[in-house]
């Protein structure tokens, strides 16, 4: 047997046994696909599917096996071509980042300029998603990182790395009641308001829900959004109070005025999320470094290869750390 008949087997079955739709997946014509899977199944001794005519109905209990053990002989074989360009030094490659918006457009710019400048012909694809779908990304090996935010929780998809902590602001159009005041304003008067927030914020596991249950109350989520820059322009059309990333305020919002959430609204933690049993190229590596210069890549290489526990250093605030990465 041979890698590409392996590599054509998993196409089949990723392409939900469509014969066709597996061939152009992995640039082959139909008759050549088919040709090899016969002879793996000849060498094999067994049939990997049940036949109905000329299509494919199902995979057969060995074959099942076989598909699962193919995966990870490709997914080896891809690890030791890694680790061998990471050998001979290539420059050469792909980045796919899997990540939120707000991590995309507020955190990644300077660390992506800086891998860009190191490594100019690798190509860097940036996968826009909700958190859980980017964790999904990686999993399926999508993505090669993923950097998301949690409110505290470890994400448990892979070997995740504390990169900062930030915190939530309350933002309100100049001009608002909230405006008027000197103090931030506290729970029970978030609550009376309509809030604008992530998409997230609906759920009844998310932090901001469980921050108000705390304190017997409920908030009213008007409207949600996965994009922090939504989230401001309905801020600013009055539709309600904001409740967003503090990374997502800047100097271009001085028509908006922000204070910190209340103590009840969780910190979170932005983490990059690096896949288990995969060799990555050193470039992945350095952009982890990039976004946060606390953490040392020779420990994250070693904790990789299982090598070394995981003992990462405590993650600066987001003030903090936007003035090492910028600076």
């Amino acid at each position: 047997m041979t890698l590409t008949q392996l590599r054509y087997l998993v196409a089949i079955a990723d392409a939900d046994l469509n014969i066709t739709l597996a061939a152009s997946r992995v640039h082959a014509t139909q008759p050549g696909l088919s040709k090899q899977l016969k002879q793996l199944e000849d060498e094999l001794g067994f049939l990997l599917f049940v036949r109905k005519g000329r299509s494919l109905e199902s995979v057969t209990p060995p074959g099942a096996e076989v598909i699962a053990r193919a995966r990870a002989v490709l997914a080896e074989a891809n690890n030791i071509r890694t680790y061998a360009a990471n050998q001979r030094r290539e420059s050469q490659g792909e980045l796919i980042v899997a990540t939120t918006h707000t991590q995309a457009r507020f955190v990644l710019p300077p660390a992506i300029a800086r891998i860009k400048h190191a490594y100019p012909q690798v190509g860097v694809h940036l996968q826009q998603a909700a958190e859980s779908t980017a964790l999904d990304l990686l999993s399926a090996g999508d993505a090669d990182i993923a950097v998301i935010s949690t409110a505290g929780s470890v994400p448990q998809a892979g070997i995740a790395v504390p990169l900062y902590r930030w915190r939530r602001l309350v933002v309100v159009p100049r001009g608002h009641a909230f405006d008027a005041g000197k103090a931030a304003p506290g729970m029970a008067e978030l609550a009376r308001q309509p809030l604008i927030s992530y998409e997230s914020s609906t759920r009844p596991e998310s932090s901001l829900q469980r921050a108000f249950a705390g304190v017997g109350l409920e908030p009213q989520v008007a409207l949600t959004a996965l994009d922090a820059d939504l989230i401001k322009t309905y801020v600013r059309a009055g539709l309600g109070v904001g409740l967003l990333a503090e990374m997502a305020v800047g100097v271009a919002d001085a028509d908006l005025r922000g204070w910190p959430a209340p103590k009840e609204i969780s910190e979170c933690i932005a983490w990059a999320v690096l896949p288990r049993e995969r060799v990555l190229r050193d470039y992945a590596l350095d952009l982890v470094n990039a976004i946060a210069p606390q953490i040392d890549r020779r420990d994250l290489r070693k904790v990789m290869e299982g090598n070394q526990e995981p003992k990462w250093p405590h993650p600066p605030s987001w003030e903090e750390l936007s003035q090492t990465i910028t600076s």
